[in-house]
């Protein structure tokens, strides 16, 4: 069995001579990623399942220490599962729904972020970064056009202003072991953590508010009877006038966060003597545990004034800095690795234009203000820094225990859901009246469908990471000659592009889709439910798994028009 948390590589020296001394112009990489944590391995591996060849270098050469971001999101289990590791995150997770409040030692009221059946992943698993980091990094070294440079430190960076795409716009000055050598790229995506030395070195700044609050995590290695969720106290009788959360993760780990307060000494509360206490006066007397990692932290709300500074891009705590109640930092990130990567794919491949990577910022800019006003209410709600603020978070834990109104108000973290890019340049507004979530710009819901044989299977599994037509159809039923035609003007259209079928009833498949459509079956209706879906309504999805524009009977003209407005097409305003 592999022990990630101990796992290193060998640094192998760059053998691209090419890009060395007089010869070094000759090699232009499409696409370099910086920084091989979370977001940057998940951001290269999709990039590479995109078909471009990508570089991820990383000054290190190993994973994680301790548990770092352990709350992984539906929405991110989703992602993983387009990149080819879901499976293994959900096998060692810890999967979970339900979460709990408390008040010093009283029960304050239950959620569940999760409470309909018919999804695909759990509202969250619980797993250690490192295993995380090591899932991603297998799934990374299986595709044969992505290279990782471990021992390779990003020291220089420049930019050329030059629009011939065959010259080289950004070269990366890179120390390793062997000696500095140049790597030179069309694009960079820096994704080198909240101390980005790309952003250093380019000179920019991220904005924002710091919280003068200090946190104890002990990750402690015990066999306990407390159930698979998600428990945070207020002010409990085993550490007065603080906050604790209690999360369980795989291998028998405990993730225990303490309230500390900021004139705490994080030296000496990281130490055996002040640790071991706290942990027994939560677990009590006769429970045996042992430490596994301890670590004291403060944190910030920033972000950067723009994600893109010509051909670089910033991505996860490089772009963004966020409190840890709510796991809004890691799942955030990995949220602008797929919006980048497609738009990346595209531009690169000549067919969308530049500009639609200034769309990337945009959208992921909006994403962060969103989650960085959540965050900021959920440090504020938990960490009231007057007295007026205290009394109004106890009022509202107080009423909490009897009327739903106050529950809206409790704010103990929360929880990451993806932001629905509203204001996106690249949607189709909404012709047609249809209810429901699945508007322009959101993230597609999952719902079970079967197959010809009727095994089960999911509909975002089915969307992959093309575009895609999604199309509701009555079995035995024809399509419409509008809808017909719609099809048939994305099938001959500037992008490659995926159908697929979900079908009302049983008997067949109507004639005239196109060639390649995965047709299956709504056994349960959840599908054309959360879609609000009739025979004839027709989805375009972006590769990313977000809606784009929807129509109740689709035609050629309107489909053309907004496949145009997704890739940044002039002329579709």
């Amino acid at each position: 069995m592999i022990d990630y948390q101990t796992l290193t590589f060998d640094y192998t020296r760059c053998r691209e001579q090419n890009e060395q001394g007089e010869h070094a112009d000759a090699c232009v990489h499409p696409v370099v990623v910086v920084g091989a944590g979370p977001v940057g391995l998940a951001t290269a591996i999709d990039l590479a399942q995109q078909n471009l060849p990508v570089v991820l270098v990383d000054d290190d050469c190993t994973l994680s220490t301790g548990s770092r971001a352990i709350c992984f999101s539906k929405r991110s289990l989703d992602i993983f599962d387009r990149l080819g590791c879901g499976e293994r995150m959900v096998e060692k997770g810890v999967s979970w729904n339900v979460g709990k409040v408390f008040r010093k030692d009283e029960l304050v009221y239950t959620f569940n972020l999760l409470p309909e059946s018919g999804h695909h992943r759990p509202a969250f698993v619980n797993l250690q970064q490192y295993y995380v980091e090591g899932f991603l990094l297998e799934r990374a070294q299986a595709l044969p056009n992505l290279e990782i440079r471990w021992k390779s430190k990003v020291t220089g960076i420049a930019q050329r202003n030059d629009d011939n795409a065959a010259e080289p716009l950004v070269t990366l000055e890179i120390e390793t072991p062997d000696g500095p050598y140049a790597l030179r790229a069309r694009y960079v995506v820096a994704a080198d953590g909240s101390r980005s030395p790309v952003r250093k070195l380019m000179g920019l700044d991220s904005h924002g508010r710091t919280f003068k609050d200090r946190f104890l995590i002990a990750d402690v290695k015990m066999e306990a009877d407390f159930p698979t969720e998600r428990w945070f106290w207020f002010d409990p009788p085993f550490h007065p006038n603080q906050s604790v959360l209690l999360h369980r993760q795989p291998d028998n780990v405990w993730r225990i966060d303490f309230q500390l307060g900021w004139d705490a000494d994080p030296v000496l509360e990281k130490t055996p003597e002040r640790v071991i206490p706290r942990v027994r006066a939560l677990l009590g007397p006769d429970v045996k545990f042992e430490l596994e990692w301890v670590s004291i932290y403060t944190f910030s709300c920033l972000r950067m004034d723009s994600f893109r500074h010509g051909n670089v891009l910033f991505a996860g705590d490089s772009a963004h800095l966020v409190s840890p109640f709510g796991a809004r930092g890691a799942n955030s990130g990995f949220q602008d690795g797929e919006n980048l990567a497609w738009k990346l794919a595209m531009v690169l491949e000549g067919r969308a234009p530049d500009a639609l990577l200034d769309t990337y910022a945009s959208e992921r800019e909006f994403a962060a203000d969103e989650n960085l006003r959540n965050s900021t209410r959920s440090t504020d709600f938990i960490t009231p820094k007057s007295a007026v603020s205290r009394v109004f978070r106890d009022a509202v834990l107080t009423l909490a225990r009897e009327h739903a109104f106050a529950r809206q108000l409790v704010n103990s973290g929360r929880l990451s859901v993806p932001a629905v890019l509203h204001e996106s340049a690249l949607n189709t507004a909404d012709e047609d009246v249809f209810a429901g979530q699945m508007v322009p710009g959101a993230s597609c819901a999952d719902a079970p469908l079967a197959d010809a044989q009727g095994r089960e299977q999911w509909l975002l599994a089915q969307l992959g990471n093309r575009f895609t037509a999604l199309v509701f159809c009555r079995a035995g039923a024809a399509l419409a000659s509008g809808t017909r035609a719609a099809l048939d003007a994305l099938a001959g259209g500037p992008v490659p592009m995926h159908f697929v079928a979900v079908l009302e009833g049983e008997g067949a498949a109507p004639a005239g889709l196109p060639s390649g459509t995965a047709v299956l079956r709504d056994t349960n209706g959840l599908a054309a439910q959360r879609y609000d879906a009739r025979d004839g309504a027709c989805y375009l999805i972006r590769p990313d798994q977000h809606v784009c524009a929807r129509w109740r009977q689709a035609d050629a003209p309107r489909v053309e028009r907004a496949l145009k407005r997704a890739l940044c097409v002039a002329g579709t305003a």
